[in-house]
């Protein structure tokens, strides 16, 4: 007889321990699957930063302790040509910079505490699907095929999205990513560096991060996150190239020394049209719920991991698992973050469309200043007020259409957010989905 679970969560990830950890706590039988061995888990490649809002939204015990590297108290963000820097702090930006293996394990201690099995160095090689509804994973370990049956699944496998690629039509659910909503990166973390403590510096440059940015975050006793995020795209050249020709070979690198490195991909656009199907849930990385303009995705990961579990725990009550009866998931997650991460992916596009000439204008003409920057990151709008906006028209006549597009795409963002709040029933969802490909 196979296994059998109210809940089984592919991955243990940020997204998928949370997911885990509620489920548990809520009295459901959970199984947390992982590729990884049980003291592999929390070994990622990433940013390391995460905003301390998440934190006190969700109930989570902020990073404190040897999981906690060094606090953040805001953004600085360069023109190419390096003459112009925003400098964003205050609520909504500070946070922390983590050691993320060991915040990894927090993660997994908690979602283990709370009841949850683990099942680690183990591959899940797709879904069990019966009756057109997904009925847990099939999973292969030491050459032993079995199946992990569960009322509900949650694909929490990051980009490699191992469920939902693997799903059938029938399903009606984006399997695939453009290229284009996807960005490569490489970071190395190195030590004896000095930089300027507190802040998280990142660069715009077309040249060096096409379609991206590279980035330099401090950590504590001397050491820094440095790499390169580039959009995916044939033409663009290796972002380990990209870092060691243009940003390793400053003088502040000059006697640093390699602590780790690793490269991955990370999918930054709006989230999925929809995060449900029969028996299935979407959450983190597999349902695409990166920022898209900072490629930040453990806040994100866990809001995701947290309504899936409540919405999962919900329909178990009322013995519904099917597509409708988890359709309260996309409503709850386009409302707590989704909504936004779909207008800041208009300025995602806008952004990636501009040459460094055209970057330097706008930031040394304060065509945007800091507070729209926040007000963007916080709430996915471009709020320029009307006054804002003729004035800075009539002092830069010269760039006309440079703030007409700048114009619409302010409008464009509102437009989008509205529509991802106003989310659908299920028979109102193939006209909305429409819709979106008319907007974008």
């Amino acid at each position: 007889m196979p296994d059998t679970y109210d809940l089984v969560v592919v991955g243990a990830g940020t997204a998928g321990c949370t997911a885990a950890s509620r489920a548990a706590g809520m009295g459901l039988k959970v199984c947390l699957v992982e590729c990884k061995s049980k003291l592999k888990i929390g070994e990622k490649v990433c940013g390391d930063a995460i905003g301390a809002h998440h934190f006190d939204e969700l109930k989570i015990p902020h990073p404190e302790g040897d999981e906690l590297d060094s606090k953040m108290v805001g953004v600085k963000i360069y023109s190419p040509d390096l003459s112009s820097v925003f400098t964003i702090d205050g609520p909504g930006v500070s946070g922390y910079m983590v050691d993320r293996y060991r915040f990894g394990q927090r993660l997994l201690r908690d979602a283990l505490d709370s009841g949850a099995e683990l099942v680690d160095s183990t591959l899940v090689t797709g879904p069990n699907i019966e009756d057109n509804m997904v009925k847990g994973v099939i999973v292969q370990s030491q050459g032993r095929r079995r199946v992990l049956k569960a009322k509900v699944t949650v694909d929490a496998s990051g980009v490699a999205a191992t469920i939902r690629r693997s799903l059938p039509d029938i399903f009606n659910i984006e399997r695939e990513v453009s290229r284009r909503d996807l960005m490569v990166c490489y970071r190395e973390v190195r030590s004896n560096v000095d930089i300027e403590q507190g802040y998280c510096h990142i660069y715009l440059n077309q040249k060096v991060a096409r379609g991206g940015y590279f980035w330099v975050f401090p950590r504590s006793n001397g050491k820094v996150n440095v790499g390169v995020g580039v959009q995916a795209d044939i033409e663009n050249p290796n972002p380990k190239a990209q870092l060691y020709r243009h940003i390793l070979s400053k003088p502040i690198f000059k006697d640093s020394k390699v602590q780790s490195a690793g490269g991955g991909t990370v999918p930054t656009r709006r989230p999925l049209d929809c995060l449900v199907g029969d028996g299935v849930m979407f959450v983190g990385d597999a349902a695409c719920l990166v920022n898209p303009i900072h490629g930040g995705g453990i806040g994100p990961s866990m809001i995701s991991g947290t309504i899936a579990a409540q919405v999962a725990a919900e329909a178990l009550e009322r013995n519904d698992t099917s597509r409708r009866g988890l359709w309260n998931y996309n409503l709850k997650y386009m409302a707590a973050y989704g909504a936004k991460q779909a207008g800041l992916d208009v300025f995602r596009i806008f952004l990636q469309s501009l040459t460094d000439e055209e970057l330097n204008y706008g930031m040394a003409q304060r065509l945007v200043v800091e507070d729209d920057v926040l007000k963007a990151s916080l709430e996915g709008d471009l709020k320029l007020s009307l006054t804002d906006k003729a004035g800075r028209i009539f002092r830069n006549m010269r760039r006309l259409r440079f703030l007409l597009r700048l114009r619409e795409v302010s409008s464009r963002m509102r437009r989008v957010k509205r529509h991802f709040l106003n989310y659908p029933s299920p028979e109102e969802f193939p006209s909305w989905r429409e819709k979106i490909r008319l907007l974008y």
